[in-house]
């Protein structure tokens, strides 16, 4: 979940972002996952909320096998892919 603020337009894209901290193979430092662009009044605030399925982590491993990895993750949510809210979950 994240709180936006708006901009002087009143539209936001709101992105989300992961990172597979330990894997089978190298990943990108942050993948984008999703994202969703939202229209407020000036100074509103509104909840963005992610639904981020294990099948959206999935990748090609090197035998072109579509895979899931176990371990630890960090997630992003913010209007971009430097700022934002961080966190962390683990697929067992």
């Amino acid at each position: 979940m994240r709180l936006v603020d708006a901009d002087p337009k009143g539209t936001e894209i709101v992105q989300l972002y992961i990172k597979q901290l330990v894997g089978e193979v190298v990943r990108p430092v942050k993948e984008l996952k999703g994202f969703k662009r939202v229209t407020l009044d000036p100074g509103k605030k509104k909840t963005v909320i992610f639904n981020l399925p294990a099948t959206k982590l999935a990748y090609h491993n090197q035998e072109k096998k579509l895979v899931t990895d176990a371990g630890k993750y960090k997630v992003w949510i913010g209007k971009n892919s430097a700022k934002g809210l961080e966190g962390s979950f683990e697929i067992k």
